[in-house]
């Protein structure tokens, strides 16, 4: 019912910021939550945040609060990620991901639909 298309990555210096846009072509995108995840090389996928499709709660991981700011345009079918203060732990590819039944943001397999990801290196 979805297809996700990432943009937006790139390489950063530590400190910098960085916008990602995740970008929907199918029906009811409001009805899903949209997650945002990384890999980084050698280390299992995570979850970055997360928006809710109900009332637009967000969700953080511990490790970007307050620096990463997630947020969806619904009438663009479209999800955001604002990366600032990057730091070379944040270097990874990024997906995005959209569920209709998320419970916890940060379990990968609570999500139907991935993007192709985007790579994102922060290193001087």
């Amino acid at each position: 019912q979805l297809q996700l298309v990432e943009s937006g990555g790139g390489l950063v210096q530590p400190g910098g910021s960085l916008r990602l846009s995740c970008v929907a072509s199918g029906e009811n995108f409001n009805y899903y939550a949209i997650g945002w995840f990384r890999q980084a090389p050698g280390k299992e996928r995570e979850g970055v945040s997360c928006i809710s499709g109900v009332d637009s709660g967000t969700y953080y991981a511990d490790s970007v609060k307050g620096r990463f700011t997630i947020s969806r345009d619904n009438a663009k079918n479209t999800a955001y990620l604002q990366m600032s203060s990057l730091k070379p732990e944040d270097t990874g590819v990024y997906y995005c991901a959209a569920g209709l039944y998320v419970v916890e943001f940060s379990e990968s397999d609570e999500y139907e639909y991935w993007g192709q990801g985007s790579q994102v290196t922060v290193s001087s």
